[in-house]
């Protein structure tokens, strides 16, 4: 039974936190004429986040926080993705609520994702320990943050220290929903996870990532938030039902562990326990999950998240049930716009109800936005060759 614990706490954990880029949706859009694709033709260049923020309101401020120094990723085992983590201290001496952020890449040709957790303040000693014992400003961290936890249930939270993320698209400041934010303790400091991608990029390139953080006193009447990740599996073959070398699942997953270590291979075995009624892969374009409700509240804000191949993402809540209802449904899905969105109010959710995501991915996009790289049978991976499938729920 151990390999199934590890295949199931990598999924809880892993997953949950796995390169996901949390700013990553679009308000629905009509589809594109049969035979157009609506892919990039390049793999992740994109603006800067330079639109100006919002201006303050009552009982608000900004907040600036940046690593130390430029950092020159350096993607392990031969790969083109590096995930680093930063550890920054925003100073707080009294609780605060954070209420929006700006994530301010130096290299945006080179940034694929970032995401900003929270780190409870028993939780800084580890944090503190992994950024010594690595060598350089920060300290490799695919998957999650690599902190455990001062709470032995903390590894199985489901995403809840994920506080803020930026990803194409995310030109601006992202603000939480109008009343809410995200509750931070005095002495609490964050982690910004960068993932930096180099396929396109040109030798001796560095970044040196920062964040705008908005912030109100923690005695303000706002809902705390929290955010729970919805994985489901990828199982997508490669085009033309071609075999051989990496069009093989079993090498092509084997080379996602070489590349991200055996965690990897823990999560793409974990969600097919965790997603399909007999446990076994079922190869094909459009993948599903279900996830039970455990805490009932209220929805805010939804994203989704896949990778180059992604064409379509939905989240639905009951569906077969009566009053089911589909809170997002992002058609056709475009890497390179991904904003998070708000519903116009809050949706109640109870303990009992199953939230479904539902993601299309097209292999035969791959030599459009992927040139030169071989096809593969993709599965979930942290790499920009490879895919996701992660919806994204902002609740209280």
């Amino acid at each position: 039974m151990g390999w199934l614990v590890r295949g199931v706490g990598a999924v809880a954990a892993v997953v949950a936190v796995a390169g996901c880029a949390a700013a990553a949706s679009t308000p629905a859009a009509a589809p594109a004429p049969a035979g157009t694709s609506t892919a990039p033709a390049a793999t992740h260049g994109h603006a800067a986040p330079t639109e100006p923020a919002a201006p303050l309101r009552a009982g608000e401020r900004f907040t600036n926080v940046s690593a130390a120094r430029p950092y020159p990723p350096d993607p392990p085992n031969g790969g083109t993705d590096e995930y680093r983590c930063f550890l920054v201290d925003p100073g707080l001496r009294a609780p605060a609520y954070l209420t929006g952020s700006q994530f301010l890449p130096s290299n945006v040709d080179i940034v694929h994702h970032a995401i900003l957790f929270r780190v409870p303040p028993a939780d800084v000693p580890a944090a503190r320990a992994l950024d010594r014992a690595d060598d350089g400003d920060g300290w490799t961290c695919f998957g999650g943050t690599g902190i455990a936890g001062s709470d032995p249930g903390s590894a199985l939270d489901g995403g809840s220290g994920w506080i803020a993320a930026w990803a194409p698209g995310g030109r601006g400041e992202e603000p939480t929903p109008a009343g809410t934010g995200y509750l931070l303790q005095p002495g609490a400091q964050l982690v910004m996870q960068v993932h930096y991608n180099l396929l396109d990029a040109a030798a001796g390139q560095d970044d040196r990532p920062g964040v705008t953080l908005r912030l109100m006193a923690g005695t303000a009447p706002l809902v705390p938030l929290r955010t729970t990740l919805l994985p489901a599996p990828v199982e997508l073959p490669c085009p033309g039902g071609a075999t051989g070398g990496l069009c093989d699942r079993s090498p092509a997953l084997f080379d996602v562990i070489r590349r991200f270590g055996p965690d990897a291979g823990a999560t793409v075995a974990g969600l097919t326990l965790l997603c399909r009624p007999d446990g076994a892969p079922a190869p094909g374009k459009t993948q599903t999950c279900d996830h039970r409700v455990s805490v009932p509240g209220h929805v805010y804000a939804l994203a989704g998240h896949m990778h180059l191949l992604g064409t379509r993402i939905t989240v639905q809540l009951n569906p077969g049930r009566p009053g089911a209802r589909t809170l997002l449904d992002v058609d056709p899905y475009n890497f390179h716009d991904q904003r998070s969105v708000p519903l116009p109010k809050p949706v109640p959710v109870a303990a009992g109800d199953t939230l479904r995501v539902t993601c299309t991915h097209d292999a035969s996009q791959r030599e459009h936005v992927l040139p030169g790289v071989a096809a593969r049978y993709v599965v979930w991976g942290d790499g920009t060759t490879d895919e996701m499938c992660l919806g994204i729920v902002i609740r209280d």
